[in-house]
């Protein structure tokens, strides 16, 4: 490791610390100078390639599920190190398929099904960039699509969209019913006095 100051070869470590995502962080000190600096160590982990919807194969990037993760959780109550930790289940679940390549679409599925389990609103958010729809039926009923299944913890309450949808289509014809039912508003003629 060469100084950042001096550009000396040689150092000594003087404390050494485990992070919580797993790297290691050094605190170092030259020989030579005496300046001191810190250093950080991850691991290198082989990530498979991705394959896109139109079969070219790029490598599995961290950044760009996390700012997918954060445009769907943007304006929501999720913290930052909650879609962090998102990120890095989906990265350990890609590494423990083992696989060389996977499909862009099964990791977009992954994804979905964390962000079910996070936040509904951001998982909605997602599903609708992420999937194209012809019409409002069709992305209700992907977003109740039972594949998901094999991506999220059943035992956890999970928002039904058909649900509401029902509760809503009653409000409306109970609001429909009550603007029929009441007179319509006419303009007196006499003048209010101050």
């Amino acid at each position: 490791m060469k100084c950042p100051f001096c550009g000396h070869a040689d150092d000594r470590v003087l404390d050494t610390r485990v992070q919580k995502d797993g790297s290691i962080r050094r605190r170092r000190e030259c020989l030579d100078c005496k300046a001191r600096f810190s250093t950080v160590e991850n691991i290198m982990l082989a990530f498979p390639f991705i394959i896109k919807k139109d079969g070219r194969r790029e490598p599995y990037s961290k950044e760009k599920i996390l700012k997918g993760l954060q445009a769907a959780c943007q304006k929501r109550p999720v913290s930052l190190s909650q879609i962090e930790a998102v990120v890095e289940r989906i990265s350990s679940w890609v590494i423990n398929r083992a696989d060389n390549e996977i499909s862009s679409r099964l990791i977009g599925k992954k994804v979905m099904a964390e962000l079910k389990l996070l936040d509904d609103v951001a998982y909605i958010r997602f599903a609708s960039v992420y999937r194209t729809f012809k019409d409002v039926q069709e992305f209700v009923e992907t977003l109740e699509d039972d594949e998901l299944l094999d991506f999220v913890d059943v035992t956890n309450p999970q928002l039904s969209l058909t649900a509401m949808n029902i509760v809503e289509n009653e409000k409306k014809l109970e609001h429909e019913n009550d603007s029929k039912t009441t007179s319509p508003r006419t303009r007196s003629s006499t003048p209010l006095s101050n």
